[in-house]
């Protein structure tokens, strides 16, 4: 008995110390990014900084407006989440609920294996089969564009999705199923109206993590989107906040140098907002 509270005691310790390793991380994170982030938006000036539309880093008159690199990360990430929620969504029901079995062993690691792929891979064949389709079909004037950019990480974000939110789906009390089916609703009806709803936090995690992809992602979007500080257009080159750090910082220095880290800063309290807002939406959705 002794030696079994020891050990329990010890892993007591040891998950605590995990705890606030993360919680510790979190926070050095956080200061280090307000710390290197503010002395810029001193200098440029904080209206001038956010709703400048011009991005001139490297011109004799520098210009740091970042407005059309936050437009552009907004409906990226919102264009990638309508496209990629549902269809993730309704993988994971169909993987979950429907699929014989013999297909969801085909389906799932096909699956699984979008998450192993590499940024840059999505990125490649983002510029040599999307962006060439979408010339073809949508805009024949148009080249890497704020379509491409959404359509690309629209694919990525699936995994996450439809991995976390089969896993909510298939935790579902059987039990709640049957009552359905007994009552008179149809499969897909017990589905919509009982799996779904039992599930939502589950699916909510999900799409929180599919989220976070998108708009943490850099390299891929980089490629297709062209990399241009224009204001968003869904057949324009534009540059996301996360492609503006990434194609300057390496030879940044002085004040473009900080701006970059105020631009991390932004994309940073941006992440937390969403985040925020959609906790809250949890936390109220559960109440009700």
């Amino acid at each position: 008995m002794k030696v079994k509270k020891a050990i329990e005691s010890v892993m007591n310790v040891l998950f605590a110390l995990c705890g606030l390793f993360s919680v510790a991380a979190v926070a050095l994170i956080t200061g280090y990014m307000i710390v290197a982030g503010i002395p810029a938006i001193r200098e440029i000036g904080l209206v001038n900084f956010l709703f400048g539309t011009e991005w001139a880093s490297t011109a004799a008159d520098p210009k740091f407006g970042i407005l059309p690199f936050i437009l552009t990360s907004i409906w990226g990430t919102l264009g990638a989440v309508v496209i990629g929620v549902p269809i993730g969504l309704l993988t994971a029901v169909f993987l979950s609920k429907i699929a014989p079995p013999r297909v969801a062993a085909v389906v799932r690691p096909a699956v699984d294996l979008l998450a192993g792929i590499p940024s840059v891979v999505y990125g490649l064949i983002g510029m040599m089969v999307l962006v060439p389709a979408v010339m073809d079909i949508c805009a024949p004037e148009s080249r890497i564009c704020l379509l491409a950019a959404i359509l690309v990480p629209s694919v990525m974000i699936l995994p996450s999705i439809v991995s976390v939110s089969e896993t909510a789906l298939n935790a579902v009390p059987r039990e709640y199923e049957e009552a359905s089916l007994a009552l008179g609703a149809t499969q897909i009806e017990t589905v919509f109206r009982v799996s779904i709803p039992a599930a939502k936090s589950g699916i909510a995690a999900g799409v929180v993590l599919g989220v976070g992809r998108a708009i943490g992602e850099a390299m891929a979007v980089m490629m297709v989107a062209g990399n241009v500080a224009n204001m968003p257009g869904l057949f324009k080159s534009v540059r996301f906040l996360t492609t503006a750090v990434a194609s300057e910082m390496s030879y940044a220095s002085g004040l473009q140098k900080q701006a970059l880290f105020s631009i991390a800063l932004v994309l940073f309290c941006f992440i937390m907002i969403i985040n925020s807002i959609l906790n809250f939406v949890l936390k109220k959705g559960d109440k009700a």
